[in-house]
């Protein structure tokens, strides 16, 4: 099976063993980008604020995804 991708056009992948009668798979997309979860991961499950999360930018620690 194939899912567009943002960056890497049509990608591969393997599809779930999985086979439900009453519900079924259902691929919503494409594996993330690198980094694109981190900035929700540091406030949403560790608290972070957004100051100590611009900080973590511009330290260079963390890389900004739009």
């Amino acid at each position: 099976m194939t899912l567009p991708h943002p960056t890497a056009g049509e990608v591969k992948l393997v599809g779930s063993p999985m086979r439900l009668s009453e519900t079924p798979v259902n691929y919503a997309g494409a594996p993330p980008l690198l980094g694109q979860h981190t900035e929700q991961v540091l406030r949403d499950l560790l608290h972070y604020s957004p100051d100590k999360i611009a900080n973590l930018q511009a330290a260079g620690i963390i890389s900004q995804h739009d």
